[in-house]
Order: C-alpha cells, then structure tokens, then sequence
C-alpha cells in the first residue's frame, strides 16, 4: 500500500520539511513538503540519502552492553529490559557516593530536548549542555548582549534583501534549502551578495563580490566598516537614534580603526573596505550583515559577532522587510498560550546547584544555561571541578571528535565510571560507551511537536514513516523508561507519542488531526511584523540594541574592548575547518551514499606556500600542531590565502563499527589546541596553528 507522509527531515539540524513516500514499508522517495512552496520540491544530498541509513547494517541495531575494554568493539547484544536495568542500577550506585549532580547529559538540541531537560532536572542534576555552544555559543551570547534574544530566535528575509554579508558562512554548500531557494529568487531580482572568506568556496563563486580576507581578520574589518559609515554619516539617522544604546561610546571607540590600519589586519585594500559601506549604506535598511551559522572560530569570537550585529543595526536592518527579524511566535500570532513543556513542572530541590561549566555562574556568567558550556566538559571530569564527574549521558552527540584536543578528550571520557550511549551510528563516543541505548532513527519516529517560530509561525509534525528496522526506540520512550526505573517516572506523565502531543496543545485550540494534511499547523496567513518606529520589542533591559550591553558591563565584561593583534607564526598555517554540501558533523561520514560523494578530507594549502615545501596536489602530507598530528591528502591551489589551511570537519573515525569510514582521513579535533573564547566558552576552532610538510 502506498502512502504520503509530510514530516521533519533530520539529516542536519535545518530540519527541512519534506514528504516521504512509502511503499509496503520501504521508502520510495523524499523529497521537499510541496504544501511548503520554498521548498520547490528538493531536498539536499543528506536528506536524498537518508534511505540509506535506514537500512544500514552499520547501525547500532539493538541495546548493547559492553564486554571488553573501552572502545574494543566487543559488545553483548542485551534486551531493553537487561539494558535499561543495568543502566538505572550503575547510576543509583554511583549517585549514592556522588550524588545525582556527578552525571552531566550532553546532545544534539533536537525536538526532545525538553524531554532530556526535565529528566536531569527530575534526578536532581543541573548539568546539561548541547552542541550549540560548541557550534555557535558565541553568537547567542553576542545576540543576546545586543538585543535580548538568541541567534535562534532571529533570522534574515532572504527573500526582499537587496544585499547580504556573508562571513565564512557557506550558505549555498552548508545548505538551508527553504532559505537558498528564497535568497536564489532574490539574487535573480538583483540582490547582492558579498563572501568574504580566507578560501574559495561554492558561496564564493555564487558572490556578487569575494574578498579573500586573512584568517582571523574579520573583525578587524568590521571596526573599519564601521569606522566609514559613522564618519562618512552613511548610517540610518533615525533610526539609530530611536533604537541604538551607546552610538556615541561606538563613535568614539572606532575612530582609531581607519580602513588603512585594518587593510594590514585584513589584506583587503583600504578602498575596497570603504567601497563596500558606501554600497551597503545604499540597500539600507533591505541589508543584512549575517551573524553566521557556526560561530566558533577565534577567541575574540563574541565581539566579532557583536561587530555584525552592530553593523545591522547602524543599517536599521533589524525588523525591516529585507533586513533580519525577530521570529514570531503564537502570542505575536493571537494565541493567549504556547505549547506546554514538561521542563516547566516543578521539580525537587536539587542538593547542588553549581554546574560542572560554570555557565551563567562564575565561570561563564553571561553564557546560555540553556545550551551550557560543552568545551568544559573534559577540564571538569580530569580536574573534578568543582565536585567529580563520574557519569555521561551522550545522546546523539560525540564530545570525543567534537570538541577541540581530541587526546584530552579522550582521557577524559575514559575517566568516567559510566557512559551510556543513545545514538543511531556508531561514533567515537558510542565506542566508548558501558551501554548503548539505540535511538531509532527519524524516518522511524515520531517525536514532539516543533515550535516553527518565523514571520509566519507554524507548529510542525515529525511523525514515523515506516517501521523500525532494528531493536531501537524513540529518544522520548528511553528516557521514560529510565525515569521509571530511577524513581522519577512521574515527571514524563505519558505512554505514547500521542499523549505527549495532546499535553504540548493543551492549552490551545489545535489538535493532532489539523496536521493529518501537511504536516502542520499555520498559525498566520501573513507576515508578522513589528512596527520599526514604535513597536519593536527588544529584551534588552533598555529596550533598545545595546552596544553598551547591560548584561556585559554588570557582570564585569567590557563591551568594546581595545582590538587585540592577529598573532604571527613563521612558517605555519592557521587551520580552519568546515563542512561540505554532503555531510552533517561527525554524523553522516559512513552512509553509504554521503560516503562515496565524500569518502574522506583532505588539507587545502596555498600553492605558493606548498612549491615553496616541496608538496604537489595529491602528496600524502604529515600535519601537526601543539596536540597532536596526522597524515592526510593535500589540495594544493591558489583558492585560498597563503596563511591559512582548510579540511574539512567530521573524519578520522576510529570506531571499528563504521567500516566505510574507518581511518579515512584525520579528524579536526585531533589537531585543535584547547584554546576559546571566555566570555561564552565557545571553542576557538580556527585558530590552532600548524605545519604541513611532505611524507
């Protein structure tokens, strides 16, 4: 029997609408949700190879128990029961001597993230954190210093722009197909794009305009934009002095960084820098400067961001049609409620409420507690600050090839008492895992309700398509049940995907059978805007853009700081690294399909740089840093800047379950020092120095 089914792909974390025909229990085909017209029917190459994790006899296929040493392969194929006993038995004895506050559950945020909150909070533990941090940390943490709310609770009218700044952000290969398809309409209507990057990208070529800038020089250059636009008066007057908090204290801090002094930071000449503001000041307020995707690159990441953020806000672009808005939600959309969170229950008090990261405490006082500080993990299990850490819940997430210093990583992991596993692959973490509770993989499970905050806000469905392959569960099912068996079950009042569904909308008028058609719900016919004189809604305790941020300067963190130098280092590169059009982090490396578009990375090097080392295109090449090294293929072209080195992120998978991958390249984290920024913690991923030289 044929069926339709409009769903959430989760491939990546865009989480594209698709439709997914099914055919007697296989998938036939996935493509984009046609009921959602930007889309155009089309889905990336991740997402078209989702079928082939589906049937992959590489995945993790049912609970397991480990049987030898960490990370030897050796594992006891268990049923739930055994499995889930075991798991709940090993953290009652350790939480006896420890408490429950030794356990730390890390993820990648996904729809059961409120799910995975309310449980550590039910065991009485405060730490949680997710990949975002490690990702892009330092943008949340910049947006909501300027204007109160998170990177993820804002997003760019790609559709009406007339012109937008792209920082490294490889819009057109990490792809957002809704958003490109849009942003595509708008570049063929004669918007502009300018990609600025130390490398060649697919962006790059698609640009209106590429400048080549010097690994780190970014925000250099963003002082001397700046710079130009408030001495040459190219700002939106009215609007700065209605919305803006701290022009003239940003009037007088840019005044030293002329476009000369930053053409030296930067490579770009003075006369391009002061072209691109008078361009852009011409498109205001249609313009936007993109704060990014991921934003963890250099230690001085959150001013970079706030640069940008500061930049869209002299250009009044902030909830102007064509410029960045604030996401609506159901209150914007008429609703007296939202969807409800079992996270908002009142839970016990918890014996210690200091976290292992310090994030919103001492350490990290204005870094999200919501997402946590992920890169402190390893300091604080081999430290046991500020108490020890003995127990690790990794679902869906690898702080092993996640996080920089991989060596240091690893000791840690190997540390803990207990790691328990729930992912649908294997990965470096899985390998090292006591007990693999397997998550069923997207296209098996229905999850919760997503909130799908925009200018016209939705509430969307992710709702299984066929049966699960293997012996494997839904995140929300695995958690309950480890809740019943630790005493807490009380917490997760529901036994079905469907009660879970009636409890997030039981507070308004919608219900399960409204998604039956599309996959979901539209809470607003037309775009929701705020009015740009009067009626924008800034979070900020001013109610205004704060260059001067209340939330910096009351936690002691200076808001403009003087510019630091880029360091120098004869003889080296500045390794960056990034993804591709055909693969997710560390997650997509061994489908089989991702697979043979991109079997393994490769260093991108300087031609002039690599001539002068003796290393042509294809040579085998030992790079090393401070931590660590490993041999991989070098890509020698004049694409990118003599200074730097680029490969991509996700490779040198050394768990023995992922065959195709295995020992396919050299992963990132192998050769990233542990260096960050310290106002959000976010890992410094681009600026580990290191050399390359011939095998």
């Amino acid at each position: 029997m044929r069926k339709v089914f409009h769903t959430l792909c989760f491939m990546c974390s865009v989480r594209c609408p698709i439709e997914v025909v099914v055919e007697d229990d296989e998938v036939v085909s996935v493509r984009g949700n046609p009921h959602v017209g930007a889309m155009n029917g089309g889905v990336c190459p991740k997402g078209a190879a989702a079928v082939g994790t589906l049937n992959d006899p590489q995945r993790v296929q049912g609970p397991m128990i480990r049987e030898g040493e960490r990370g030897s392969g050796k594992w006891k194929m268990v049923s739930w029961s055994e499995a889930l006993d075991y798991t709940a038995e090993k953290c009652k004895d350790i939480f006896a001597k420890y408490g429950s506050k030794s356990s730390v559950y890390c993820e990648r945020a996904n729809l059961g993230s409120d799910i995975s909150k309310s449980f550590m909070k039910a065991i009485g533990s405060p730490n949680h954190f997710t990949h975002d941090n490690v990702c892009k940390g330092s943008i949340n943490v910049a947006c909501r210093t300027m204007i109160g709310y998170t990177d993820g609770q804002i997003n760019t009218d790609w559709g009406n722009t007339k012109h937008v700044i792209a920082y490294g952000r490889n819009i057109f290969e990490s792809v957002e197909v809704k958003a490109m398809n849009t942003f595509i309409g708008a570049m063929e209507k004669g918007a502009k794009l300018t990609y600025i990057d130390p490398r060649v990208t697919i962006t790059a070529a698609k640009a209106t305009d590429y400048k080549m800038i010097r690994p780190g020089g970014d925000l250099a250059l963003n002082y001397a934009l700046i710079h130009v636009i408030i001495k040459e008066k190219l700002y939106d007057t009215a609007y700065v002095d209605r919305w803006v908090k701290g022009f003239r204290e940003l009037s007088a801090f840019v005044e030293p960084y002329t476009p000369e002094w930053a053409e030296k930071e930067t490579d770009i000449p003075a006369a391009e820098i002061v072209k691109l503001a008078r361009d852009v000041s011409k498109d205001k307020p249609a313009v936007a400067f993109h704060y990014g995707y991921r934003g963890s690159h250099h230690p001085t990441e959150v001013y970079f961001r706030r640069s940008i953020m500061i930049l869209n806000a002299l250009m009044g672009s902030l909830e102007a049609q064509g410029g960045l808005f604030i996401k609506k939600g159901l209150k914007d959309a008429g609703f007296d409620a939202g969807i409800k969170k079992f996270s908002s229950q009142k839970f016990p008090e918890m014996e210690d409420t200091r976290r292992f990261d310090g994030c919103g405490q001492e350490k990290f006082p204005i870094a999200d507690p919501g997402h946590g500080v992920g890169f402190m993990f390893p300091h604080a299990v081999l430290n046991e600050e500020p108490y020890p850490i003995k127990v690790l819940f990794a679902f869906r997430f690898d702080p092993l090839l996640s996080n920089p210093d991989r060596a240091t990583n690893l000791k840690a992991l190997q540390k803990l008492e207990f790691i328990v596993s729930s992912d649908v692959n294997f990965g470096g973490t899985t390998d090292l895992a006591d007990v693999i509770l397997p998550e069923s993989f997207f296209l098996e499970r229905s999850d919760p309700f997503q909130m799908g905050a925009s200018l016209k806000p939705a509430i969307n469905r992710r709702i299984a398509c066929v049966k699960p392959r293997f012996d494997t569960k839904p995140l929300w099912w695995i958690i309950k049940q480890l809740a019943d068996r630790m005493g807490v079950g009380e917490f997760f009042p529901y036994e079905t995907i469907e009660d879970i569904w009636n409890f997030q909308l039981a507070d308004l008028n919608i219900n399960i059978e409204d998604f039956e058609k599309t996959g979901s719900v539209s809470l607003s016919d037309a775009p929701i805007r705020w009015d740009r004189t009067d009626g924008i809604k800034f979070k900020t305790p001013s109610g205004k853009i704060e260059v001067i941020s209340s939330m910096m300067e009351d936690a002691g963190i200076p808001s403009l700081p003087p510019y630091e130098k880029l360091d120098t280092q004869d003889g080296a590169f500045r390794m960056m690294c990034g993804r591709c059009v055909a693969h997710t982090n560390v997650m997509t490396q061994n489908n089989k399909y991702l697979n043979k578009l991109v079997p393994e990375n490769v260093i991108w090097i300087n031609d002039k740089r690599a001539e002068a080392l003796g290393i042509k295109n294809d040579d085998t090449v030992e790079v090393e840093s401070k931590v660590g090294k490993g041999q991989l293929r070098a890509f020698v072209t004049d694409m990118i800047h003599p200074e730097a080195a680029f490969m991509l992120h996700g490779f040198g998978h050394t768990e023995a379950g992922s065959k195709r991958s295995y020992k396919r390249g050299v992963a990132d984290s192998v050769l990233q020092e542990r260096l960050y920024d310290k106002v959000s913690g976010s890992p410094a991923l681009d600026h580990t120095w290191i050399t390359v030289k011939p095998v």
